[in-house]
């Protein structure tokens, strides 16, 4: 049995835990990650990569190999209602409602205003890879796959002695290898870690059973490319209602693999001839030539785990927080887990910060699974809502009505147009779901590595499609382009993928490049002074449309501190009378060193 010393241990490598390892490699430190499995998914699974999420992969040099695989907005980005795919009744391959989502269509814009790049969309078994070749090649010989996990034991010795030890299991030869950890970061969908740990989940474990079918087929000759998802109402049998998804790699109508949500009651999932034949029922297409590549039936949870930090463990992704999969947060939401704490942990290993600074994982990242647990909960619920509100297709109805209020929805009689009317306007609520901007972009850490300013935070659409940035401190910086001698980039690019902090100032600031030195030497942390003006003298960039001036919250002599995840620390709304300690004050609070 060998040993091996590391100071980041990563137990599991799907989305999260690899998106750790490529952030901990930028960040310089040396970890190792393990994965039972021998490979990445090999089922599509969570599919949309929202605009946040792409920031970071452009923070890190990942955005452009994810977008070159992934769909696009224009390629995507709408939600559709149809009443079959095919067929040849009356009702058949209607469509019921269509809407603009996910950056796509009318919203583009708004998108495009919010950051410096788009939504993908880009399933697991995809991505997985990407990530993988990013996290090998920035670590070499750091990641093991067919590697698991067998036992955790935490070491308290005390102080800077204390660890983690934790015996890892070839798969393929059997041989046990002993890793001592200063830290363990569980992004296992808590498998290991969190049963070893005694964590305890809290909510709801068992919300409802979902199936869903992976399957290659060419539907070119019906599909209605752009969406998302598709879903379908049918008009005839409430048991052949369903969802289909493009899972790629080519999208639109040449797409050759599908995700499809199917009804299978009365059904055996392993009789593959019987799913076949369901989900050539469900389609409408009695003769599709079809492959099945697997069936899974997964339960849809609702649960969050009491804490994210256990002594030197933490729980990212889906060992922390598991919800619906509705507004597409789950997997989102864990890679940016891991961008909170990559940069603490970097922090804390060279010395610069005290481990409390890890405590803020806990306080910044739980607050936001939570919330995204409960609009995921809202949304799932609202779906349901407007099926039977829009289109009049409750429960309570009797089998017999279901085609008659199909007919009566596609009456070209005032009637009709009225119940379409109406339909329209609850099936704007599905916003809430598919242009939840400020879900997505604007959660905000009101405790934690924070120096709060008093002010009070932009209020926030009731239906989440609104985002309105802010330099308060907490929040994401927000994104406009700014130019250097004629290259154009966002003020999120100011922020590196290392352990730097940078000090936003206007042309009135220069008090606060002498400021960033003298923080930074007293700190023995790196800080950058940059200065925005509109071209002029002493400005190393210009404002290169106006909207960092509106955007920014703070005179010309006021400064901006972001931390190395691209949420701001800090803000000074104007000039202050001693720069360098009110920064090294701030910085020190970030960091850890002394209590607010």
């Amino acid at each position: 049995m060998s040993t091996v010393e590391v100071p980041v241990l990563i137990v599991g490598g799907g989305g999260s835990g690899l998106a750790a390892s490529v952030f901990l490699s930028g960040h310089g430190v040396d970890h190792l990650l393990v994965e039972r499995r021998a490979d990445t998914s090999r089922l599509p699974k969570a599919h949309y990569i929202n605009q946040r999420t792409m920031e970071i992969f452009r923070q890190y040099g990942l955005a452009d190999d994810v977008a070159e695989r992934a769909a696009a907005p224009e390629q995507f980005g709408k939600v559709r209602w149809q009443t079959t795919l095919t067929g040849q009744g009356p009702l058949d391959g209607r469509v019921i409602h269509e809407m603009d989502g996910f950056g796509g269509g009318a919203l583009r814009e708004t998108y495009e205003a919010a950051g410096p790049v788009l939504p993908a969309k880009l399933p697991q078994l995809r991505l997985e890879p990407v990530l993988r070749r990013h996290a090998e090649e920035r670590n070499p010989g750091g990641v093991r796959f067919g590697h698991e996990l067998v036992s955790l034991t935490e070491n308290a010795a005390g102080g800077a002695d204390e660890s983690i030890t934790a015996e890892i299991r070839s798969m393929e030869t059997g041989e046990t290898t002993t890793v001592i950890a200063r830290y363990v970061i569980a992004a296992d969908a808590g498998r290991t870690v969190g049963p070893a740990l005694g964590v305890r989940m809290e909510g709801l474990p068992a919300l409802f059973d979902a199936t869903t079918a992976y399957f290659s087929a060419d539907l070119s000759q019906w599909w209605t490319e752009g969406s998302v998802i598709t879903w379908f109402l049918n008009p005839y049998r409430r048991d052949l209602s369903s969802a289909l998804i493009e899972m790629g790699p080519t999208w639109g109508k040449h797409c050759e693999e599908w995700g499809l949500h199917l009804p299978l009651a009365g059904i055996d999932r392993t009789d593959e001839a019987a799913v076949v034949g369901r989900i050539r029922e469900v389609l409408g297409l009695p003769d599709l030539e079809l492959t099945l590549h697997d069936v899974t039936s997964w339960s849809v949870e609702a649960v969050l785990a009491e804490r994210y930090r256990h002594g030197r463990a933490f729980l990212v992704g889906d060992a922390a927080h598991r919800q619906p999969p509705a507004v597409g947060l789950g997997l989102n939401s864990g890679i940016q887990d891991a961008h909170n704490l990559a940069w603490k942990l970097a922090a804390v290993l060279s010395g610069r910060a005290g481990d409390g600074l890890l405590d803020t994982y806990e306080a910044e990242r739980r607050p936001v699974g939570q919330y995204n647990l409960g609009w995921a909960m809202s949304a799932a619920a609202n779906h349901q809502v407007i099926i039977d509100a829009a289109v009049g297709l409750g429960p309570h109805v009797p089998p017999e009505r279901r085609t008659p209020a199909f007919f009566s929805y596609f009456s070209p009689t005032p009637v009709g147009a009225a119940q379409r009317a109406r339909a329209a306007e609850i099936f704007a609520t599905h916003r809430g779901e598919c242009q939840a901007l400020d879900v997505e972009t604007g959660f905000a850490y009101e405790q934690g590595a924070v120096v709060p300013d008093g002010s009070r935070p932009p209020a926030r659409s009731p239906l989440g499609d609104e985002y309105r940035p802010t330099t308060r401190p907490g929040h994401v910086l927000p994104h406009a382009w700014v130019e250097r001698e004629g290259r154009r980039v966002s003020t999120h690019d100011l922020v590196g993928s290392g352990t730097g902090f940078v000090l936003i100032t206007g042309a009135d600031g220069a008090a606060w490049t002498g400021a960033a030195e003298l923080a930074a030497e007293k700190l023995s942390v790196p800080v950058t002074a940059i200065r925005i003006g509109d071209g002029g003298e002493g400005a190393e960039y210009a404002d290169a449309d106006g909207d960092w001036q509106r955007l920014r919250e703070t005179d010309g002599a006021g400064a901006v501190l972001v931390r190395p995840d691209q949420h701001v620390a800090w803000r000074a709304t104007g000039a202050e009378a001693d720069p360098a300690g009110a920064l090294t004050e701030a910085l020190a609070l970030v960091l850890g060193h002394r209590a607010p």
